[in-house]
Formats: structure tokens, C-alpha cells, sequence
């Protein structure tokens, strides 16, 4: 018998998971979580595209995050969820008329674990009433679908401009390198916009020379950073939803 007890041994961090990024349809993104056995997806517009992607790297799809209702975040699922039946589905709980297949329904607040990795449910109505994030702290990722935007945020179409400066001033609080993953590659247009607004702002001319740089070679501007966007994004700066709600007509308006 030994003369000594081991000291157990203290859990250590979730190991980190791998995001991917699928371009589909015109403009969509939809990421992929996976820790190389099990993955995770999200907002799908799109099914064949991601069981090809996860069928080349044997990945079993596990479950799958819906951040609102609108066709080209949840128009993939049906199909992810014939070729994995098993699969979890979480959405807002206030939207289950709306995304039926639903197995898990959140609400703002709830806490629950993503292959290892602890996810907050943040509610950030704006685009939609029931429009939600998903936060995850340890890693350092935002899943905010068309909420914020790179350089930019969701038409207001089922909230108002109270909720959406609520909401991106919720967002804003997050540590600065959070990674945000949006689902449309709308930055360059975000921006021209925003400089065409403020000719005078060197970080927004600056960021636009650099995402130009980016689209010309069809490179992704995904991921942001919250810091790159409170820097940057005009709706995140605004003021008061008064402030948010001008600059909202102004985008919705402009031809540039």
C-alpha cells in the first residue's frame, strides 16, 4: 500500500472547438463547431453544403443552434435532421410556432454545455422579436445571427429601435476580443455606408481599405471582434435609439 494519498487531479479547461465557416446562397454564412468526433451548427439556410462538409471529415452532427425564425437561418434543418435524427435542435422557446422542429427551448439567461464548452442564451430582439445569441464565454465566440452585423445591424423588422440599441449596447459589453460571427458578409456595404456618414473617421476609412482588400480576393470578413465593432460600427455607437433609429432609415435608404 502506498504511504501517500494522490491528490486528485483538477479538471482543466474545455479544450477549444474549431469553427468553420460555409458560404451559401448569395450572402449567407453558417458555422460549424466541431471538436474533430462531434459537431455543431449554425443558423443553416442550407443542408447539402454542411453534410458534405461534415461527411468528408466524419463528423456526427449533434446539435443544432437557430438564432431567429427567417428562412435562410433555418431552411437547411429539416434535411441535417433526416441524415441525424438524433441531433438537438435549440431555439427560442418564444418562437416554437415558428421553428417547429425545435428539441430545446431557451430564453434569455439560460446556461447550458456545447461539446464541452459552457453557452449563454442572450435575447437581443431588434431584427425580430425573439431573436437571440449564442455566447460562448470561455472560448471567446459570438453567434449573433442578424442582430449585429460587421459594421452594421439587422433591419428592424419585427422590433424597435429601443430593443435594437438594447440589445447592441448588450453586446458591446462583451470582452473586446469576443469573436462575432454574423451571418451575412454585409461588411463592405456596412461600410461604405458608415464612411459615407462620417468621411472624417480615420478607424472607419481604415477598416474599409482593409476589407476591400479582403473582398477582392472573395476573402471572408468573418469573424469580427466586439472591439473591432465598437470602434467602428455607427448603430453600436449610437447614442439612444433615437440616434439608432435615424441611422437605420439612413441605411435602409441608401444607394451608395
Amino acid at each position: 500500500m502506498p504511504d501517500h494519498a494522490e491528490a486528485p487531479v483538477a479538471p482543466g479547461p474545455p479544450a477549444p472547438l474549431q469553427v468553420a465557416l460555409l458560404p451559401v446562397l448569395r450572402d449567407n454564412y453558417l458555422f460549424l463547431l466541431h471538436d474533430g468526433r462531434r459537431a455543431v451548427l449554425v443558423d443553416p439556410a442550407l443542408a447539402e453544403p454542411a453534410i458534405a462538409w461534415l461527411k468528408q471529415r466524419q463528423l456526427e452532427l449533434v446539435a443544432v443552434l437557430h438564432t431567429h425564425h427567417h428562412s435562410d437561418h433555418i431552411g437547411g434543418t429539416p434535411a441535417l435532421l433526416r441524415e441525424w435524427p438524433r441531433a438537438e435542435v435549440v431555439a427560442a422557446r418564444d418562437d416554437r410556432e415558428r421553428i417547429p422542429f425545435q428539441t430545446r427551448g431557451v430564453a434569455d439567461g439560460d446556461r447550458f454545455s456545447l461539446l464541452g464548452q459552457p453557452v449563454e442564451v442572450l435575447a437581443v430582439p431588434g431584427h425580430t422579436r425573439a431573436h437571440i445569441a449564442f455566447h460562448l464565454p470561455l472560448q471567446g465566440e459570438l453567434f449573433c445571427g442578424d442582430t449585429l452585423f460587421a459594421g452594421g445591424c439587422g433591419r428592424l423588422f419585427e422590433g424597435t429601435p429601443e430593443q435594437m440599441h438594447r440589445s447592441l449596447q448588450r453586446l458591446a459589453a462583451l470582452p473586446e476580443a469576443t469573436r462575432v460571427w454574423c451571418a451575412h458578409e454585409y461588411t463592405e456595404a456596412n461600410l461604405r455606408w458608415a464612411a459615407a456618414q462620417r468621411p472624417e473617421d480615420g478607424a472607419i476609412a481604415e477598416r474599409l481599405a482593409a476589407v476591400r482588400r479582403t473582398r477582392s480576393d472573395d476573402g471572408a470578413t468573418i469573424p469580427s471582434s466586439i472591439g473591432e465593432e465598437r470602434r467602428t460600427n455607427l448603430f453600436m455607437r449610437a447614442a439612444d435609439p433615437r440616434e439608432l433609429a435615424d441611422l437605420r432609415r439612413s441605411k435602409n435608404d441608401w444607394a451608395g
